[in-house]
Order: C-alpha cells, then structure tokens, then sequence
C-alpha cells in the first residue's frame, strides 16, 4: 500500500474536532443576527414603519372580522362579541360583493396585460431615443403624478354621453355611453388606470434595461436576428425580474382600485357593475357602520391578491430555477 493511501486513511480515521481544517462553533448571537449585525441596526428604523404602518393594521384588521365590531367614541369601553367566522360567511354570500371580486377580476384581465406590454413596448422604444429623451420620459411620467380628481375630469368630458369620444364615432357611439353602460364602464376604467399609471412602470423598465448588455444584441444582430427577433429573444428575458415586479405591483394596485369608480361612476354605477372590494369596504365599513363585514372583506382580498402574486412569480420566471 503506497504511503499517499495510508495518509488519506489516517485523516479518514482522524476526529473531526482535531486538526487545523476544524470549523469552529459560531456564537449563538452571531448565528442570529449574521456576520455584520450593523446592517440590522441600520434596517431597524425601515422595519419598524412596515410593522406599524403594514403588519400592525393587518392584524388588526383580522381582528376586527372576527369580532362585532364597531366604532365608537374615544375612552369608551364597549362589548365587542367574538363572531368567529361570520362576518367571512356574510362577505362570500353576499352578491354584491361577489360581484365587486369579479368586477375587479374583469380589470386585471384587462389592466395587468395592457401594463406590461405597453410599458415594456414604449420603454425599449424610449431607451433608442437618442433627441429630447428627458422630454418623452417625463410626458408618460406626467400623468402618473397627476391628481386623479382633475384627470377624471377630463376622461368625464371625453366619455360622458356628448363627450368627445362619442361625438367623433358618430352613430359608432355605446348605447348608453361608455361608464354608464354596464358592459363598459370597468373596461374603461381599466383604460384610464393603465394610461394613468403606465409612465412609472415605463421608469420600471428603463431602469432594468440598463442592465441588459449591449454585446447581446450586437451578437443577436450578428447572427442575423431582426428588430422583432431581438426584442423577443434578448429584450423580454432580460428585463424577466421586472416584468415580475411590474405583474405583482400592478396586480395590487387594480385589487386597490377606489378612486376610479367612486370619482368616473358614482360610487361602483351603473348597478354595481364597476364596484370594487375596496369601495364596498368603504360603503359596507364607514357608510353603514359595518366594519367587521369590511374588514372580513379586506382580509379576503389580501389574501387572493397574494396567491395571485405567487402564482405570477412562479409561472413568470421570477424565481430562479
């Protein structure tokens, strides 16, 4: 037996404690908070916002729906009951808001699609623009910053009965107009919420194109590839962990929809037909003093918008595989 054999049977036999390759045994506190505790020092004062100003009401708002709750004046000691699961029994049987769920269902379908291919499509349009690029970019981010109370105004003149839309498709026109017809008044909310919101995720896109090397559509070019084929095969699976981001915060954002429908239709009109579960929860929580019922329907919706956003970060790509 040569002696390069003998000595990898005596270290195979040797102790795992003795010998210079030992690893030591971390402290308990080192384990915990990792090699550099700075940096959770330096994260406390953000964790301390998300527990108050996120974890906190959520928490709460989970306790308000199993309970009778109800507002009341401040020092007052009131009997809240325990309910258990009935305010969530009432929220799933009730039509109207089952139909606010499918309400805000039909804008996703809509909102989320149009988002991200026109934000994508207009950002790689933007990032080739070599003239008055500062210019473009700030006039889709202008809308986003906008006030929403005086954009409605002017979406109220174009679509209203004798708006400008209708005046210019003539007998082409919906009967009845477009955000008091039932049929069209959440799609054309979605429109407005993707027109409104598309300049920042446009700025989404444009970040994350910068990361993506120019050598790769040199190549692409190289071996012949034409401007559709680049975009496709070099453009969409570089900018994949922001088309994920770009699902997922516009995915909360529409199951977040209030403004819209309480300022275009009157409150979710025509007949409920662009209520959302938010508006219901305003209606249902602070109009008609309802709030375990609301807050049931708020814990609902969290929790559909978070499988929706596993889902999108599973079958978009997000996750490494």
């Amino acid at each position: 037996m040569s002696s390069e054999t003998l000595d990898r049977s005596a270290g195979a036999t040797r102790p795992r404690g003795a010998g210079g390759g030992s690893r030591r045994r971390q402290p308990a506190l080192q384990r915990v908070l990792g090699k550099h505790p700075l940096g959770w020092l330096l994260s406390t004062p953000y964790l301390i916002f998300l527990a108050v100003v996120f974890a906190y009401p959520l928490f709460f708002a989970v306790y308000m729906s199993l309970h009778d709750y109800f507002f009341s004046a401040p020092g007052a000691v009131v009997e809240r009951p325990f309910v258990g699961l009935d305010n969530y029994v009432a929220a799933l049987t009730d039509p109207a808001v089952l139909r606010s769920f499918a309400n805000v269902g039909i804008f996703l379908i809509i909102n989320v699609p149009l988002t991200v291919v026109l934000s994508l499509v207009l950002a790689t349009a933007l990032n080739k623009v070599v003239h008055l690029r500062t210019f473009y970019r700030v006039s889709y981010y202008v809308p986003y910053v906008t006030a929403s109370v005086a954009v409605v105004a002017v979406w109220l003149f174009l679509f209203s009965g004798g708006g400008l839309v209708n005046t210019l498709l003539g007998p082409l026109a919906p009967e009845p107009s477009w955000l008091i017809n039932p049929s069209l008044a959440m799609p054309t909310i979605a429109l407005f919420v993707t027109w409104k919101q598309l300049g920042f995720f446009i700025l989404l896109y444009l970040a994350a194109l910068q990361n993506v090397p120019n050598e790769l559509y040199e190549s692409a070019s190289t071996d012949g590839a034409g401007v559709m084929r680049s975009f496709f095969s070099v453009t969409v699976p570089g900018v994949r962990s922001a088309t994920v981001l770009v699902l997922v915060l516009s995915t909360i954002t529409g199951a977040n929809l209030f403004t819209e429908p309480y300022l275009l239709t009157g409150g979710g009109g025509p007949n409920g037909a662009s209520a959302s579960p938010v508006l219901i929860m305003y209606q249902q929580g602070l109009q008609q003093g309802k709030p375990g019922f609301a807050a049931a329907i708020g814990v609902i919706l969290v929790i559909v918008v978070l499988i929706i956003a596993l889902l999108q970060n599973r079958f978009a790509g997000g996750k490494e595989q």
